[in-house]
């Protein structure tokens, strides 16, 4: 039997634009809090802003992201919200002032939930799906590689603190986005179903009520990945601190560099075995390898401990992230795909923003050391999120479908 093929031309284009998207948005988040207390003279607290409107932004428009990606056409969301993008890039050259700059932030993040929603939902469409698995797998993986070069590479263009250099180079990099998904050509099923969605009924669409912007059946899944998110923004947001805690900042890149190298071997092995087996082979040792690689991280007092902790979590981390998003969206009906990368993301994001906030706190009543405990240990409680969240709820829903088997035969 010939299996479909994953690495289309379509795929490999969509797959490039959301690489150079997420690396705009990583350049940024390093470089601009940077921007903010050097040039723009603000506060550490205005520096946090710097991130959080952003995150805000998004979290404010992700539940209507999906929405409008399943009614307009995923293509069609996916350049208005890069084209956006791109235009608060442009902006960002003549924000002087932090109250401007940060409006500018609040619109980029909406442009960003917009587009990462639909470029998500695009590639799902391509994948065959017998093979979602791998193929949402690989297609996580370009954003993992833009979390290793994003932060390096937004550093190199802050050096002379020449912010007219750095905004040159970010919007390059969202041009290139926007030409990539420009490019993309969907299949006609696709943009049958949209002309269907467009045709509906007025009364059919009357009102907005929460189940059409939030898929129900991607929800459980993604407040599992929520609690992912919560421990995670401890390393995105805090390691640099600790390394230099530690007198180890000279690895901070590498260690990020290790996380990912993780993520990329894994991957094929990991989209394989999903498809082929339970999702639950995957996911309860993830979840155990990342929280083990936090714990570890938090006693680190050496180099080697500190990229060891790097690997492990990388190898726990590659293996949550596609498995969840894959769930989100298998879990929901064809047509309600763009609702289901919406839920998951809008959580993801709830995650990440308020464990950036609260992993902040603990560290500043303790210390670094504490705070990726706790962070260990909320990733240990997210083993009981997923066993009464998914696991529980589909064994009984498989029991049903037997049952009702035996009952008709």
């Amino acid at each position: 039997m010939i299996r479909e093929k994953i690495w289309t031309r379509n795929f490999i284009v969509v797959c490039l634009s959301s690489f150079f998207m997420f690396l705009t948005f990583y350049i940024l988040a390093t470089a601009f809090p940077l921007y903010v207390k050097e040039s723009l003279h603000g506060n550490q607290q205005q520096m946090g802003l710097a991130i959080t409107i952003y995150v805000i932004g998004g979290v404010l428009i992700r539940p209507f992201s999906g929405q409008w990606v399943d009614k307009f056409g995923k293509k069609k969301m996916a350049v208005i919200g890069l084209t956006i993008f791109l235009i608060a890039c442009i902006g960002y050259f003549g924000s002087n002032g932090i109250v401007l700059f940060l409006v500018i932030r609040f619109l980029h993040g909406m442009s960003y939930a917009v587009a990462s929603t639909a470029t998500s939902t695009i590639a799902s469409t391509l994948i065959p799906y017998s093979r979602q698995g791998e193929g949402i797998g690989y297609f996580s993986m370009f954003m993992s590689i833009a979390m290793v070069i994003g932060p390096a590479l937004g550093l190199f263009l802050w050096k002379d603190e020449n912010i007219n250099v750095l905004l040159l180079g970010v919007c390059v990099i969202a041009a290139l986005s926007l030409l990539f998904t420009l490019g993309v050509r969907m299949p006609k099923e696709d943009k049958a179903n949209v002309i269907e969605a467009v045709k509906k009924p007025a009364k059919t669409r009357k009102g907005l009520r929460w189940r059409d912007v939030i898929e129900l059946k991607a929800l459980p899944i993604s407040l599992v990945g929520f609690t992912l998110a919560f421990s995670y923004s401890s390393l995105s947001g805090f390691i640099a601190s600790f390394t230099k805690e530690i007198h180890q900042s000279q690895l901070t890149g590498y260690f990020f560099v290790a996380f990912a190298i993780m993520i990329v071997l894994f991957r094929p092995v990991i989209g394989k075995v999903f498809d082929k087996y339970n999702e639950h082979f995957l996911i309860y040792p993830g979840i155990l390898i990342f929280a083990v690689g936090l714990l570890s991280l938090s006693q680190a007092r050496s180099g080697l401990m500190l990229m060891m902790s790097g690997v492990i979590m990388g190898i726990g981390y590659g293996a949550l992230m596609p498995c969840f998003q894959t769930l989100a969206l298998k879990l929901a009906a064809k047509d309600r795909r763009g609702s289901a990368n919406g839920t998951f993301f809008l959580l993801f994001d709830l995650g990440y923003g308020a464990g950036s906030y609260f992993m902040g706190l603990i560290a500043s009543y303790t210390d670094y050391r504490m705070m990726y405990e706790v962070a260990g240990g909320v990733t240990l409680l997210s083993l009981a999120a997923y066993y009464l969240l998914h696991h529980v709820p589909q064994a009984k829903a498989k029991l049903h479908i037997q049952k009702s088997n035996i009952d008709v035969v």
